[in-house]
């Protein structure tokens, strides 16, 4: 009778596990088919694609208030992030948050006092002027947490870095009306060369996109060490080049002779870059 007794609850286990693992797949399977939804709509052509035999570019996505991020659990930091901006009629920015949060996403404790007496600055990625203008409340918090953190030398993220911000914001935006951006981080091999967990940054890329029939498309990469009064223009790039230097496959949903047209060349018709590549930003 006992053994009866302990083959029937194993096989009273056995269904309730089937059963479990039925509701993890349907959940998420849903959970999968939701983010994705969000995804598409935060994302112009795909998100960031990446190979296994390519560990540079593993990464997994994060979905914030208004932008992405690609979150890499072997550098600690991420590796992307992209967002939408448009076009705001009376632009004004919420008071900036006074602190930056943990994210309990990451797979590693990341936090703000890591970088204290380090030498680099808290360096946003999606920034927080314009997630405030654009996503408001929500999407100016989940810039201030710490998976759309990276390590900035003080010269490049509060003068190259930041006069390419404004020049988005300011110049870049209201001249097309609407503008997608992927930007992130480029590593060297020092892999013990790290704030914390997170591993420090040789250069930054940002690659600005006008949608449209016809799409356009510039990408910047400064590295960590400039003086910060450099024209901007100075740093343009080809998209293909920074794919080379990250792993990285960005638009990957692109039609094969639009991707070689855009991600090939630089063109900088258009953009009005002579206006702003030598501009002064507020805190020089």
């Amino acid at each position: 009778m006992a053994r009866r007794g302990s083959g029937g609850l194993l096989a009273q286990l056995a269904r309730t596990s089937k059963i479990g693992l039925l509701f993890v797949v349907v959940i998420g399977g849903l959970w999968y088919w939701q983010q994705g939804d969000v995804r598409d709509r935060l994302s112009w052509m795909g998100v960031p694609a990446w190979q296994w035999d390519d560990w540079r570019g593993w990464n997994r996505v994060l979905t914030n208030d208004g932008f992405l991020v690609g979150w890499s659990d072997l550098r600690a930091e991420p590796l992307w992030a992209g967002y939408a901006l448009h076009r705001v009629d009376d632009p004004h920015s919420l008071p900036r948050p006074d602190h930056f949060s943990q994210d309990w996403r990451s797979l590693w404790p990341i936090r703000s006092d890591d970088y204290t007496g380090s030498g680099y600055d808290r360096g946003h990625l999606a920034p927080n002027y314009a997630m405030s203008v654009v996503n408001g409340e929500g999407g100016q918090a989940d810039s201030f947490l710490m998976t759309n953190i990276t390590p900035q030398r003080p010269k490049l993220n509060r003068q190259l870095w930041q006069r390419l911000e404004e020049a988005v914001m300011d110049d870049f935006v209201p001249r097309f009306g609407s503008l997608w951006v992927m930007t992130g981080p480029v590593f060297d091999d020092q892999w013990l060369h790290r704030i914390g967990f997170s591993q420090v940054p040789v250069a930054f890329y940002k690659i600005l996109v006008v949608p449209g029939a016809t799409p356009r498309a510039i990408a910047f990469l400064m590295p960590q060490d400039v003086s910060g009064h450099e024209p901007l223009d100075r740093y343009l790039v080809t998209i293909d080049e920074i794919e080379a230097r990250t792993g990285l496959d960005f638009f990957p949903q692109l039609a094969d002779d639009v991707e070689r047209r855009l991600e090939g060349r630089v063109d900088r018709t258009g953009w009005g870059l002579e206006a702003v590549a030598n501009r002064p930003g507020r805190f020089q």
